[in-house]
């Protein structure tokens, strides 16, 4: 199907008018037929790939693979970060005058990073629904060692083939489910950071990637057995949730909390190097919030959440966890200014109420945790090789990683007394 683009465009009920950047989106078997009309003009398009996304698409792009130059990145584990965005400049011809990305979450936001860097546009080949970034407008970086969003260019095209990412291995179509469900919070953490600061807010864009979460929600057994209309469906939310991004301009909308768990993660922080896909990492992400935060709403619910005075940084758990990594500095750095510094706690305390019917909104922790199983998905830190200990600390250090009010940063201003049991 071509995808109706006019919808994600014009005067919004909040306000204010959006736009997107895309020109086309084709999500069918043989999307990749596009490919030839869309490079006339061009004189030098080069193909960004690696050794496993173009083993995936060649099959079916093989004529293109043999007519224009490939910028092939080699690596054993290759990252979104400063190393390999030089490695592919270094490969890139200077002539390039158009990029194709042909590959995962990875190989996209390499490719949209140099893009930027260049001045230059790029198409869009996915070869795996495994995240939502595809059309973003930002590359997710790891930049000397700090998780950073980078100014970036979204693809003017995309041409999702299901003849290649409906074949992709099982574990990448699961990371995109994940990231995908993860929306539950970071929409949670939206509605609640607007009702508390007065955050902008746009009901349109929440709803759509609401959409995008439960049409994949709905088919998540057939995605398994990889239907083809389904793997369809999966791809369209992912896109769905980009577009979203596109429409306010950051990723506010996708990520939260549960993103902030998998950032703290790939940083190595806390951790050693961890062999997870993004979508496993904010699979798991999801479940920890889901749990902390039912644990918030009934806290509330029965008297027991107390408003105190957490608004100042940790400086001592910065110092003994970012600073042990020679980068405190660079925590400081992100977080200021201090999100909280203006955070009124008398109205915190009023708030709390509805900051608990935002929280009912939200799946049940454990039968999220089920369902996720069930699809194939990551659910706990064994199963990413983390040791489970670290739990408690990820969910205190996190929120520090991003420049970005949720209710797991808020909650440092709530005290729980524990339920008494007679």
């Amino acid at each position: 199907m071509k995808v109706d683009l006019q919808r994600f465009m014009g005067m919004c009920d909040c306000g204010r008018e959006h736009s997107i950047t895309v020109k086309e989106i084709f999500i069918e078997a043989g999307a990749t037929a596009q490919l030839g009309r869309m490079l006339e003009g061009y004189r030098h398009p080069v193909i960004v790939c690696d050794r496993n996304t173009r083993a995936a698409a060649e099959p079916v792009m093989a004529a293109y693979f043999e007519k224009y130059e490939v910028a092939q990145v080699e690596g054993e584990d290759i990252h979104a970060n400063d190393v390999y965005v030089e490695i592919l400049d270094g490969i890139l011809s200077s002539d390039a005058d158009l990029l194709v990305a042909v590959g995962a979450g990875t190989i996209h936001d390499l490719t949209r990073y140099t893009a930027y860097k260049r001045g230059l546009q790029f198409i869009s080949v996915p070869t795996a629904a495994s995240v939502d970034g595809f059309v973003s407008t930002v590359a997710a970086m790891t930049w000397h060692g700090m998780k950073k969003t980078l100014p970036a260019v979204a693809p003017m095209c995309v041409l999702a083939d299901t003849d290649i990412f409906g074949k992709a291995p099982f574990r990448l179509t699961a990371s995109g489910i994940s990231d995908l469900m993860g929306k539950y919070t970071a929409l949670c953490d939206w509605r609640i950071c607007h009702v508390l600061t007065g955050e902008y807010f746009c009901q349109t864009i929440h709803d759509l990637e609401m959409e995008a979460v439960r049409e994949v929600e709905g088919t998540l057994e057939d995605i398994r057995r990889g239907e083809p209309s389904c793997m369809e469906q999966l791809m369209y939310a992912l896109i769905l949730s980009g577009l979203a991004m596109q429409m306010i301009g950051n990723s506010r909308p996708a990520s939260g909390a549960e993103h902030h768990v998998s950032h703290l993660w790939e940083m190595g922080i806390i951790n050693d190097p961890v062999d997870a896909l993004h979508g496993e990492k904010v699979s798991v992400g999801l479940v920890f919030c889901l749990e902390y935060y039912e644990k918030i709403r009934r806290a509330i619910e029965e008297g027991r959440c107390r408003v105190i005075d957490g608004r100042a940084y940790e400086t001592q758990l910065l110092l003994d966890t970012f600073g042990a990594k020679g980068k405190y500095e660079d925590a400081l750095e992100e977080n200021d200014p201090n999100l909280m510094e203006d955070l009124d706690l008398e109205e915190l305390s009023a708030k709390l109420p509805l900051i608990a019917g935002e929280l009912v909104k939200l799946p049940d922790a454990e039968e999220m945790r089920r369902k996720l199983h069930e699809a194939g998905c990551v659910t706990s830190m064994e199963e990413i090789g983390m040791n489970p200990e670290l739990k408690d600390l990820t969910l205190r250090l996190c929120p520090y990683v991003r420049r970005r009010l949720t209710l797991l940063r808020l909650s440092k201003n709530f005290e729980i007394v524990q339920e008494v049991f007679a």
